[in-house]
């Protein structure tokens, strides 16, 4: 694999952070950086994609198919709603 060189300044709280960080995973601080940004480059890619894909979609051909789905068939066991949390009641203020 081919690596190029690149003079990176950070600010000295974010590099004390970024050893830190890079010692607790047992990895070198380029290291870090390199999957940092790859994480960072990957997020962007998707969003793209996602975008791409949301304007391509076609709304109406999407509700018409949401409209068949399940018709006819039973839930299946897993398919039922979570209960809602049972709220908690706020203790009374005194009054003076």
């Amino acid at each position: 694999m081919k690596t190029s060189n690149f003079a990176l300044r950070l600010q000295p709280s974010l590099m004390e952070e970024a050893k830190k960080i890079a010692r607790a995973e047992g990895v070198a601080v380029n290291q870090l950086i390199n999957v940092a940004v790859a994480e960072k480059v990957s997020a962007l890619r998707t969003e793209e994609y996602f975008a791409e894909r949301a304007a391509r979609g076609d709304i109406r051909k999407a509700l018409r198919v949401l409209q068949r789905a399940g018709k006819g068939n039973p839930p299946l066991a897993g398919d039922e709603l979570p209960l809602p949390a049972p709220r908690r009641r706020r203790p009374r203020r005194r009054q003076p």
